[in-house]
């Protein structure tokens, strides 16, 4: 099957799948208002999505990606992300930046595709989200910085 990735009005994201990837609505809702965003389609069906936004000069973050949880590993979310880079640049940014949990699957996701560690921000979950935030049976506690230089 082949994946048909575009840009969309973030109206045309389904909120669910989102909150897959950030569980916290207000920061969905604040993201989705002056995000880039993009959905993925495969038979007219969205099955993941992203979101990138200004962050400065030359520098955009990807705020969200996800995929629907019946299509994840079958290599949806490495076209996605293939796609954000691609699109930061098409967008004219020399740098793009990802923030994510301090382990579990999205931090080698994120390194496979070259995005290095540059800031560690303790307590991050902790602060800024209600209710506590567990993968693998551990508790997100600190947020990693991610990054990437076009060159």
């Amino acid at each position: 099957m082949s994946l048909d990735i575009r840009a969309c009005d973030a109206a045309q994201l389904p909120m669910d799948l989102l909150l897959e990837a950030d569980p916290h609505l207000p920061h969905v809702q604040a993201y989705l208002a002056t995000g880039h965003c993009y959905h993925a389609q495969q038979n007219g069906v969205t099955v993941g999505a992203y979101v990138l936004q200004a962050r400065s000069l030359g520098t955009l973050e990807l705020m969200n990606i996800a995929v629907a949880p019946n299509c994840q590993a079958l290599g949806i979310g490495t076209q996605l992300l293939q796609h954000a880079l691609h699109s930061a640049r098409q967008l004219g940014a020399t740098r793009l930046e990802v923030a994510t949990g301090s382990f579990g699957h999205q931090l080698t996701f994120y390194q496979r595709a070259g995005l290095r560690v540059y800031a560690v921000e303790p307590d991050y979950f902790l602060q800024h989200y209600p209710e506590p935030l567990f993968e693998q049976g551990l508790q997100h506690r600190d947020r990693l910085r991610l990054a990437i230089d076009f060159g």
